[in-house]
């Protein structure tokens, strides 16, 4: 069963990783590589991928859905499924504590987000970080990690074939890179602000270093469409 698992994360990495390849040569001049991303599962899926309603939002194809069911441990040690956040707007991030730079960056454009909404709109609202590294990632490390950002925020771990299937939901790439001159392994990832809504079903998908007046507009037009 866990080398079959394992065949089947490879296989995942695999194909994501000739994507964003196909998307990199492949993009338009000028073009943000999220959305060329976006356009290239659009073909595979028979889709298309209308121009980006909000600044730095990625319109997804009528065709494509990503997100889902997930069964995780939140930062308190608690078992979470989607379930749990019923009637919240989720603004997810798939990365880890041990990132040096883009997960802080990104994590911290999330909380200036959170600061612009009013107390009514951040109250329907969880940012979350869901790791892609549970080998360190530990319910105790996420607790320490996300309260540096937004008391809203949750840490979502689990063992690996749990975040495994969450990052196969979401189409999250995600490999351990593990270098001689490394004290530390990192992990390389994918970076995009996920929205979530009801079931897990991702609502709007915003490309990297989105800006925080972006996302609290992203995350009001979610909020008004209810």
């Amino acid at each position: 069963m866990q080398r079959a698992l394992r065949i089947l994360v490879l296989a995942l990495i695999a194909t994501l990783a000739v994507l964003w390849g196909v998307a990199w040569f492949g993009r338009e001049p000028g073009e943000p590589l999220g959305d060329a991303f976006v356009r290239q599962i659009a073909r595979l899926t028979g889709g298309e991928a209308p121009a980006p309603a909000i600044p730095g939002s990625v319109q997804l194809p009528g065709s494509m859905s990503l997100g889902g069911p997930f069964t995780l441990v939140n930062q308190e040690g608690r078992p979470v499924t989607e379930a749990d956040f019923k009637g919240q707007v989720m603004v997810a991030y798939f990365g880890y504590t041990f990132c040096p730079d883009v997960c802080p960056t990104e994590l911290g454009g999330i909380a200036s987000a959170m600061d612009l909404l009013t107390p009514a709109e951040a109250a329907q609202v969880t940012p979350a970080l869901f790791t892609i590294d549970p080998e360190r990632d530990t319910p105790a490390q996420l607790k320490a990690y996300v309260s540096n950002f937004h008391p809203r925020m949750v840490g979502l771990t689990g063992t690996p074939e749990q975040v495994a299937e969450a990052a196969r939901r979401f189409r999250v790439f995600y490999a351990k890179v593990e270098r001689p001159e490394m004290s530390e392994y990192l992990m390389d990832h994918s970076s995009f602000i996920y929205l979530i809504g009801e079931g897990g079903k991702v609502t709007a998908l915003l490309r990297p270093q989105t800006p925080p007046e972006a996302v609290a507009a992203a995350i009001r037009a979610q909020l008004a469409r209810r």
